[in-house]
């Protein structure tokens, strides 16, 4: 089985990767703002089990196989990237959007809609899937046997800190609702700062080589 050792150096690993905000973070808080508390949570349950569909992919060997073809890894990381820029134009375009949800214009998403949602987030975040597919195998121990269930283990490591981390940020965005709801000149600086940083992060992930 996986060592104290390895497991604290991946915990640690994960950590620095989890902490910096990225497209699963900013979906949270953005729903936060949205929505409220318990839309984020179920946003965030949704992420973590995309992310985990994404650690058993990599322990049934779809990790190697997009770490050994330059073919394979370019299509998911554009196809990641492609989905961040979308997401983006479209919480620019719809940065007033988040004003009708404070006044009831905006219908409430059902908890399975969010969930799914959350999910898809997830999965297809290009972060996640070069880090399981690449880093993640390093910290298997290949001579104590097991490989898949080591693989599954520090999966749930990864996933465990990240369930934290994105729960305190979507309570912290959704304890801030009140604030930015007297003003719609905030909410409407929210969405669009949200759509950019979406859209930035798209176009970063699809120009990073492999290496990166």
């Amino acid at each position: 089985m996986v060592s104290a050792e390895r497991l604290l150096a991946f915990a640690a690993v994960s950590f620095l990767l989890i902490v910096v905000p990225g497209p699963s973070v900013l979906f949270v808080i953005g729903r936060a703002l949205a929505q409220g508390r318990r839309t984020a949570l179920t946003t965030v349950v949704g992420n973590t089990l995309g992310a985990y569909l994404l650690v058993v992919a990599v322990a049934l060997g779809v990790g190697s196989v997009v770490e050994r073809s330059v073919l394979v890894f370019t299509a998911l990381k554009l196809a990641g990237a492609a989905y961040l820029v979308y997401l983006g134009v479209r919480a620019w375009r719809q940065r007033g959007a988040l004003r009708a949800a404070f006044t009831g214009g905006e219908p409430s998403r059902g908890g399975l809609r969010t969930l799914w949602e959350g999910f898809a987030v997830g999965v297809a975040n290009p972060k996640t899937i070069v880090f399981f597919a690449a880093v993640l195998p390093q910290f298997v121990d290949r001579t104590q046997g097991h490989v898949m269930v080591q693989m599954l283990l520090l999966g749930l490591v990864f996933n465990i800190i990240a369930v934290a981390c994105d729960s305190l940020w979507g309570l912290a965005a959704s304890t801030g609702r009140d604030w930015f709801a007297r003003s719609p000149r905030r909410l409407s600086l929210v969405g669009g700062a949200g759509g950019l940083t979406m859209i930035g992060l798209g176009v970063t992930v699809a120009a990073t080589g492999r290496e990166g």
